[in-house]
């Protein structure tokens, strides 16, 4: 399978899809006109047609956390 365009991988155009069928599932409006009635098929012709936006939450180590946690518990003086 190619990669699609503006995706890393093609496993998060999947997740990214399906999160999409599941919310047109439970009652989201598509954002597209189509013929079909299938929500996976919907939530991947709109994933192509670009109109979903998605983002990669930002990971943090363990020392940040921590660091983060130490902040608001002892603020500078």
């Amino acid at each position: 399978m190619k990669l699609m365009t503006g995706f890393d991988s093609n496993y998060r155009y999947i997740l990214v899809a399906a999160r999409r069928a599941r919310q047109i599932q439970n009652g989201a409006h598509p954002t597209i006109d189509t013929q079909t009635k299938k929500s996976c098929r919907i939530a991947e012709e709109e994933v192509k047609a670009g109109n979903i936006q998605w983002y990669i939450p930002e990971k943090k180590t363990a020392a940040e956390i921590a660091k983060e946690q130490l902040d608001q518990a002892i603020p500078d003086a």
